[in-house]
């Protein structure tokens, strides 16, 4: 898919660290980005809301470095059933990357598409990254 056409997510909210040590250092982040056809906030948020919930990130020694990111390709039909998934972008860690993966397929299925989406699929890119702190 080429970047031009995908459409951050409304809200790119941080999650949670799960060791108060690690945030000195680095934070986790996740940002959801669609497919230009997609122009429905309410869709949008749904979606991340649905992924943040079901991340679980790794122990503090199997996150990435600050800068690095997961990218979790999917692809959803008509039902918002979850049809494939990928890893599109490694970090580093090979845990983080399993848990990026893992909370995109615990999350689904997702919400029908919105009316708007007329095309049988839809693409939607999920960055799990380790962010610094400041």
């Amino acid at each position: 898919m080429n970047r031009r056409h995908l459409l951050a997510a409304v809200v790119p909210l941080a999650l949670l660290a799960s060791v108060p040590a690690l945030a000195a250092a680095g934070k986790p982040q996740l940002q959801t980005y669609f497919q230009s056809n997609l122009k429905s906030p309410a869709y949008q948020t749904k979606t991340f809301t649905k992924v943040a919930k079901a991340w679980r990130q790794p122990g503090p020694a199997q996150v990435p470095a600050v800068g690095k990111k997961t990218v979790v390709q999917a692809v959803l039909d008509k039902d918002g059933k979850l049809v494939s998934t990928s890893i599109g972008m490694e970090s580093g860690s090979k845990a983080w990357d399993a848990a990026a993966l893992a909370a995109v397929k615990k999350a689904a299925p997702f919400g029908p598409l919105p009316d708007e989406v007329a095309a049988p699929t839809l693409e939607v890119h999920f960055h799990f990254a380790w962010v610094s702190a400041k």
